[in-house]
């Protein structure tokens, strides 16, 4: 991430969300009104084309072809994440602290995320940009809504979570999506030791990226374009986990891994075809929390198959 700068990755990820929402009722994942407010005037002229069949077709596929698998994979770990997090808060999170909050606009959106208390935590720059947005869409910053500025690499989660209006006594969501694979273990680390003594109960959703990947040891397709555009924004991955070691290093954090589910898992689940499901392979969402028996009742319960019918984005002919 460029000084001074909002996250450019955050950015195409709402351009993701935006052109998933152009999409028809009843073939989206998902909708985000919100997420083509944060988007460059380029990128909002290409969303508004997208609203057009053929237009969000050609769109996407150039997308897809550039990049393989980086919009598929963002929309499906949008679409699985709300699920989890809106059966947490059904089943009695009453908080909900997002790290790394980029563009996330889950708390505006999503209607049960406006009854409960919503901590977004985020770098510096991101969040101003964040704050600039919704005070210009919404006319005022919504009560229930504190925004955390913090550098991960550089300052304790636990000690910034003390200046706000966290409540220890109830229990919490923790969202970290998008942001493990941009910082180092030290900061892995202290970060979830900080989440297992922040409360008695919470869930932990968060993502990251296969270790092998980030090492050399695996390849993936589109792999120079890919990097090569990280490295131009500024926000080159440096840090993954390996998934057979990942239950014992959240156990000795104080978690009980309950779910660990790849990029072609989840776009498998909300019924993405077969195209669709290739390219970026080595993404993972994981659902973890610190009191496992009554969480592990809780996602035995969550109905993740979509009811209707997702039709990829394709030419007609």
């Amino acid at each position: 991430m460029k000084e001074g700068q909002p996250s450019r990755t955050a950015e195409y990820m709402a351009l993701f969300r935006a052109l998933e929402s152009a999409r028809p009722d009843g073939q989206r994942l998902f909708s985000d009104p919100f997420a083509q407010e944060f988007l460059s005037s380029a990128l909002t002229g290409a969303v508004r084309a997208a609203r057009l069949p053929l237009a969000h077709w050609v769109i996407c596929r150039y997308i897809d072809t550039r990049w393989p698998g980086v919009r598929t994979s963002g929309v499906g770990r949008t679409r699985f994440i709300d699920d989890a997090l809106l059966s947490a808060l059904r089943e009695g999170a009453r908080q909900v602290v997002i790290l790394g909050a980029g563009f996330d606009c889950r708390a505006y959106r999503l209607p049960e995320m406006q009854r409960v208390r919503v901590i977004e935590v985020d770098h510096p720059d991101t969040s101003a940009a964040k704050q600039r947005h919704m005070q210009r869409l919404l006319g005022r910053l919504p009560e229930h809504v504190q925004f955390l500025s913090i550098d991960f690499n550089r300052e304790y989660l636990a000690d910034r979570l003390a200046s706000t209006r966290f409540d220890r006594s109830v229990p919490t969501v923790f969202l970290w999506e998008g942001v493990t694979n941009y910082l180092d273990d030290s900061a892995i680390d202290t970060t979830f030791r900080a989440l297992s003594s922040a409360t008695d109960e919470c869930v932990v959703l968060f993502t990251y990226v296969d270790k092998a990947v980030i090492n050399g040891q695996r390849s993936f397709p589109g792999e120079t374009n890919i990097r090569q555009s990280l490295k131009h924004l500024g926000e080159v991955w440096t840090f993954g986990f390996v998934p057979e070691e990942l239950p014992e290093y959240l156990r000795e954090r104080g978690f009980c891994l309950i779910e660990d589910a790849s990029s072609v898992e989840y776009r498998r689940r909300y019924g993405l075809p077969a195209r669709d499901r290739r390219g970026y392979e080595f993404y993972h969402v994981v659902v973890a929390s610190s009191a496992p028996r009554n969480i592990v009742d809780l996602f035995g319960k969550v109905e993740y198959e979509p009811s209707y019918d997702y039709k990829s984005p394709r030419r007609k002919r």
